[in-house]
């Protein structure tokens, strides 16, 4: 079992930027990549981002590329969500996952499907 935690969540204004984090504790050691998603009301579930665990390789969502970042910090388990240039379309709650079995090795990062476990989820409000 992996336990996730979200935090940084908040109210802002249209531009403004929010750093969001997910610690994980328990069973992290098998974890392979982890995403950060988001769901609004009346849409669906949508993918940000995600990082492998023990490499670079990031993906973004369209729609937050060149805004978000996402990183980690291995030594605490730890992934960020670093969110520039914040807009009222990005109002929503943001979830944290894993895929802790290697699902995603071939494909499908972008697929909540895909992960095992999720965070409890964080609110971000972005006014104009």
């Amino acid at each position: 079992q992996v336990q996730l935690v979200e935090s940084g969540g908040g109210l802002v204004q249209a531009g403004d930027s929010l750093r969001l984090s997910c610690a994980a504790s328990g069973r992290t050691f098998s974890t392979y990549r982890m995403g950060w998603f988001r769901s609004a009301p009346g849409k669906e579930r949508e993918f940000v981002a995600s990082i492998r665990w023990t490499s670079e390789s990031r993906y973004y969502a369209d729609s937050v590329k060149g805004r978000f970042t996402i990183s980690r910090d291995n030594a605490k388990n730890t992934v960020y969500l670093q969110m520039n240039s914040l807009k009222p379309e990005d109002t929503a709650v943001y979830y944290c996952a894993t895929d802790s079995y290697g699902k995603t090795v071939g494909g499908g990062y972008e697929r909540w499907d895909q992960y095992d476990y999720w965070g409890q989820g964080t609110q971000v409000t972005v006014s104009s």
